[in-house]
């Protein structure tokens, strides 16, 4: 009897022991499928997270074994992937377009202004402002014309962003109100004039006579609009997002917002090519802080393909005489480059023809020289001339493109290029294998905001109803590794932030996503299906699936 109690006591000091030698962490994950997305791109079962950081990985048996939690996950074998990094979107131009009439989706002319019509009713000021049409989702593929408008609305401006956010249709009431008339010239943009009429397109930086005179919603709704763009971010699985072209007030708001605590999205902003920013902050330096970089600049080079505002070497192929034109011109673009390139911040292009391309490539290389560490990166880098890949290995520099780009276009980028040119195009397997690196994103509110759609897109290069069958151009298909690889690590490296984010390793912060799928394993037609169970940022649990 007295033995038996012996070595029962024995055993609970043992465990006792073995207990108190463990060390202390917040919380456990473990019984999971973890894609640590680390060099190795190993997989685990298990993680030790404390105070917002990764601990450690390894086998459940290691990692029960070795800490004690005060809250545990067992995830039942589910897929736990480092959270998403949207390498290119506008997640502060999605937020504060909430106010805004939704156009994107509608199948003609007629539905945008039933649309318009029952939005302006309600609308909360004065103008009426649209975003997200696309005369190439129409039978009548044509620009729209301002006709109708005028009829409907004769004393009430109207701006209709398309979708791409390059072109805008406009009533007349607008046009007299900022003073546009058929002798208006924009360098870098275009008002459409057809038979000596102004037909209400603007495009690109004829936009601007009209879009930066509207009156701006005020901080307190722009700042609960973040908060909801926020929430649907984490219920897709983005924990970072890279800001392309705000302004500095911009910067303010949601620096003041993370501060208090209200916004835990961690964004990477690049500042908008105002001729005012440059002298002051490369003055001031990259600012950081644990949820928020300011580290570059993002430039126009060119518009964009839908709206023949891409800037090609040679003429559209349904628009001829026609290469459309650079929204920055040469000389503009050689000094932003000597300005940045003495300095730590990166410089970010937005590049879509193959003229405008090869002009940012070049000027790059003037001002870089030869190898380097500056990463600086072609945002988009849809249409490419053969001859000039070799730029981004040579001077490595970073794709930073948008799959879904791909799979929206195929439709009818062959009639604007041609089929030479769309070989070149969306090429993006060919860009990681020249340079070994590529950043991917979205582009949203340009296209949707969910990162299984840019995955599958990627991998399968087929829209989100599984056309075309054999993939768009599949030989630029990323393989499953290198796309997830893609929204996160290397979407981390493209703003220098790959020591605290984008994998799951010992020192970084515990952003990670439970998946209700495997995306690295499961049938292609399943991957849009996936679900996001759970997200986390900093060890913090930010959505939970209802």
């Amino acid at each position: 009897m007295l033995k038996n109690a012996f070595i029962l006591i024995s055993s609970i000091l043992f465990f006792t022991g073995c207990s108190l030698n463990k060390e202390d962490v917040d919380l456990i994950v473990w019984n999971a499928r973890i894609y640590t997305v680390n060099p190795d791109f190993a997989v685990v079962e298990a993680m030790a997270i404390r105070g917002g950081q990764i601990v450690a990985t390894g086998s459940d048996e290691s990692i029960l074994g070795r800490f004690n939690a005060k809250d545990t996950l067992k995830l039942q074998g589910k897929t736990v992937l480092p959270g998403f990094i949207d390498a290119h979107c506008h997640f502060t131009g999605y937020a504060t377009d909430m106010w805004k009439c939704n156009l994107n989706g509608t199948q003609s002319f007629d539905e945008v202004l039933d649309k318009i019509k029952a939005f302006a009713a309600t609308a909360p000021m004065t103008w009426i402002y649209g975003r997200g049409w696309d005369q190439n989702d129409w039978d009548n593929k044509t620009f729209p014309n301002k006709t109708e408008l005028d009829q409907l609305f004769p004393n009430r401006p109207v701006f209709l962003k398309r979708v791409d956010g390059h072109a805008a249709l406009v009533n007349q009431y607008a046009l007299n109100l900022m003073g546009i008339t058929a002798n208006t010239k924009v360098e870098g943009g275009e008002v459409e004039i057809v038979n000596g009429a102004l037909t209400g397109m603007l495009i690109d930086n004829a936009m601007d006579l009209v879009d930066r005179k509207i009156p701006a919603i005020n901080d307190s709704l722009a700042k609960v609009y973040y908060k909801k763009a926020e929430q649907t971010c984490f219920s897709y699985g983005l924990t970072g997002v890279h800001d392309c072209g705000v302004s500095e007030h911009t910067v303010d708001l949601l620096d003041e917002e993370q501060k208090a605590g209200r916004i835990k999205m961690k964004v990477f902003a690049l500042l908008s090519d105002d001729t005012s920013y440059y002298e002051k902050w490369i003055k001031k330096g990259i600012y950081k802080t644990e949820r928020l970089k300011v580290g570059g600049f993002k430039v126009y080079t060119d518009g964009a393909l839908g709206s023949r505002g891409a800037c090609l070497l040679k003429p559209y192929s349904d628009k001829k005489e026609w290469s459309g034109f650079l929204l920055t011109s040469p000389r503009r673009l050689t000094q932003i480059a000597n300005q940045l390139v003495e300095t730590n911040f990166q410089l970010c292009s937005h590049a879509i023809g193959d003229s405008a391309n090869r002009q940012i490539l070049k000027t790059y290389a003037a001002a870089l020289k030869g190898k380097n560490g500056r990463r600086w990166r072609i945002e988009h880098a849809q249409v490419l001339n053969e001859n000039d890949f070799s730029y981004f290995k040579n001077y490595h520099i970073i794709p930073s493109i948008q799959p879904t780009h791909a799979t929206s276009d195929m439709y009818w980028a062959k009639d604007r290029l041609g089929e030479k040119r769309l070989k070149y195009a969306y090429a993006y397997k060919t860009l990681l294998d020249t340079v070994g690196i590529i950043a991917l994103g979205t582009d949203f509110p340009v296209e949707d905001i969910a990162p299984v759609k840019t995955f599958y897109a990627a991998v399968e290069r087929k829209d989100s109803k599984g056309f075309p069958s054999q993939g768009f151009q599949k030989e630029n298909a990323l393989s499953r590794k290198e796309a997830l690889k893609g929204m996160t690590i290397w979407a981390a490296c493209a703003g220098f932030e790959e020591n605290e984010k984008g994998s799951l390793e010992p020192g970084k912060y515990a952003d990670f996503i439970v998946l209700d799928t495997d995306l690295m394993t499961c049938e292609a037609e399943d991957i849009l299906k996936t679900q996001v169970v759970f997200t986390f940022l900093n060890g913090e649990k930010v959505f939970s699936k209802p």
